[in-house]
């Protein structure tokens, strides 16, 4: 398994920064905090036109991009990094799923449009017990109608298009699980905006009353299992990237501020923390990678890594933004201070999808250690 970039790959990684840098700058992301979409519109079909990032890792004859899920990382890892606001995980999770639960013909048909922009999509998978996992889901399909409620949907305020897991009745655990395809303006949907720790990333609740939909995967739960690989390292690499702004935007304020004739960062105290930090980020970022490759490899050992990496990545950004806010000192708590912008993403990335525990947990039992 390689552990170094290539040149493309990081031209890439640099043309994705210069853009978020001039698209994403704190200001712009408190102001998107406030606004009712969550986005801007326009950054978003430049991201899916010009940037080519609307489903970077799906392949061409599935209406993708044709990269794999290192690039995917990559782009992750600057989104988190300028703590963008953009339905980029929403879309995501929807491609990955219609990628992998449909046929070529009709998974091009449903992810062109997304990919690019001209439709927002959303997966609709997890449900009032708080499961990410397929066995989870309860929401029912039968004869084409679903009924039942969603909760914790990125970006399904916006969504143009609902990609929904369902079940048939009376089954329980991975049988007879489907995905099913819908406008999210369809008759019996009614959506509301969740109140969130975290205003950077909207979430949803939307409920179903014998809302008829089109089945496009009758056994979906091998598909939503590597939907949720792939949305575990996506979101490891994001936290990498966030534990990593955090972790620089410490040591630069660290240079300046000044205590007893001496910047605060000549201290030992200081140092030890910084250089501790440095440690966990550069590990969470080995993780991320290493889980990042291995789906691009197809590893079999992916369900392992994804929880390894989300859970490790978990902990550094979570670490990174109390140590940044704790070197900061009095005007780390403030509002004005950005720093807190990057400690509500650590703190709703970190249970999203799972918590670190719960991924521990997953580890140990795909490993049966």
């Amino acid at each position: 398994m390689h552990f170094a970039f290539t040149p493309e790959q990081e031209q890439f990684r640099d043309a994705v920064r210069r853009f978020l840098r001039d698209r994403s700058p704190p200001a712009e992301v408190r102001r998107l905090m406030d606004d009712e979409c969550g986005h801007d519109p326009g950054v978003w079909r430049q991201m899916c036109q010009e940037l080519g990032l609307g489903a970077l890792h799906v392949p061409e004859d599935r209406g993708g991009q044709g990269f794999s899920v290192t690039e995917l990382g990559i782009a992750f890892e600057e989104m988190g990094r300028a703590l963008l606001c953009a339905p980029y995980l929403s879309s995501v999770l929807a491609t990955t799923a219609v990628a992998q639960a449909c046929a070529p013909e009709e998974a091009e048909q449903i992810v062109s449009g997304i990919a690019a922009g001209e439709q927002l999509a959303a997966l609709a998978l997890t449900e009032a017990n708080g499961r990410w996992d397929a066995g989870g889901v309860e929401l029912v399909a039968d004869g084409g109608r679903l009924n039942g409620s969603k909760t914790h949907v990125i970006d399904g305020h916006v969504a143009d298009l609902l990609i929904v897991a369902a079940r048939a009745p009376g089954s329980t655990g991975e049988e007879g699980l489907s995905l099913h395809v819908v406008a999210a303006d369809a008759p019996g949907i009614t959506r509301r905006c969740l109140t969130v720790l975290d205003p950077t990333r909207k979430l949803a609740r939307i409920d179903f009353e014998n809302v008829q939909a089109r089945c496009v995967s009758s056994d979906a739960a091998s598909a939503l299992g590597r939907t949720l690989d792939i949305a575990c390292v996506a979101v490891a690499c994001e936290l990498a990237g966030v534990a990593e702004a955090l972790l620089e935007s410490a040591v630069d304020y660290a240079k300046l501020r000044m205590q007893f004739g001496r910047a605060v960062g000549s201290f030992q105290a200081i140092k030890h923390k910084c250089a501790d930090l440095l440690l966990e980020v550069e590990l969470a970022k080995s993780a991320a990678r290493y889980a990042a490759e291995a789906a691009t490899e197809g590893d079999p050992d992916l369900p392992a890594l994804a929880s390894l990496a989300k859970a490790a990545a978990s902990d550094a950004a979570m670490r990174a933004a109390r140590d940044c806010i704790q070197i900061h000192g009095g005007i780390g708590f403030t509002w004005d201070n950005d720093t807190h912008l990057w400690f509500k993403r650590a703190k709703s990335a970190e249970v999203l999808f799972g918590t670190p525990a719960w991924h521990r947990e997953r580890l140990m039992q795909c490993w049966e250690v």
